[in-house]
């Protein structure tokens, strides 16, 4: 087992989950917070394990999800982004809670709960269809295109995933005030796929072949 990797993975593991809980928790004054409790549940239970199978059986894709720095200056104001809807997000959805704004009804929040495993399931199949799946848009040496499985019907299925898994978020948080914030990210992540289709165009041999053979980015016969 790599140590360092094992460390990084763990290290970033842990601040996050700390980092999520002091948005949360802070803004809504109390940690009687369920639907927080629940969302951190439902999150990092499965990111857990697939941290863990990746850390046994493939342990370069994990080094490569956990690079986060951007080489393309585009991709730096995306991310940026990002990190500001993530953060004004939680913490819209702890004031929510504190103050009461909007309750939103239990069958919502269970229903966004069962969403977001599901999206955190779909993002597991693809990790398994894609080793070259980094965080950081780029062209790996010898990386191949992918067309088979779930990118046969889409050419970006790890951004359907994402765009399911973080707008579930803020509905399992009982906020729809944050779930308006959350709104930005299918924005961000158009704006992050017409940038990386150009530099797979570019760089990746038999992409423009595989954009002919499979025509929708996220959503069949709509994008």
């Amino acid at each position: 087992m790599d140590k360092k990797l094992f460390i990084q993975a763990i290290v970033k593991y842990v601040s996050g989950l700390i980092l999520v809980s002091i948005l949360l928790f802070i803004p809504a004054g109390t940690l009687n917070y369920w639907n927080a409790w629940m969302f951190i549940g439902a999150l990092c239970v499965p990111m857990l394990i697939v941290g863990i199978v990746l850390m046994i059986r493939n342990p370069e894709l994990l080094r490569k999800r956990l690079n986060a720095k951007e080489k393309e200056a585009e991709q730096k104001s995306v991310i940026l982004f990002g990190g500001l809807m993530f953060v004004i997000g939680f913490v819209v959805a702890g004031l929510d809670y504190r103050f009461q704004w909007l309750v939103l009804p239990e069958w919502l929040v269970i229903a966004a709960t069962v969403v977001l495993l599901f999206a955190y399931l779909l993002y597991a199949e693809v990790l398994r269809e894609n080793a070259y799946l980094s965080r950081t848009i780029e062209v790996q040496e010898g990386q191949k295109v992918i067309d088979s499985g779930l990118y046969g019907i889409v050419r970006h299925p790890m951004y359907v995933s994402t765009i399911l898994l973080f707008l579930s978020m803020p509905l399992v948080l009982g906020s729809f005030f944050s779930f308006l914030v959350f709104l930005i990210y299918p924005v961000i992540t158009v704006k992050r796929i017409r940038n990386e289709e150009e530099v797979l165009e570019k760089s990746l041999e038999g992409y423009s072949e595989y954009k002919k053979r499979v025509k929708y980015r996220l959503i069949p016969f709509i994008w």
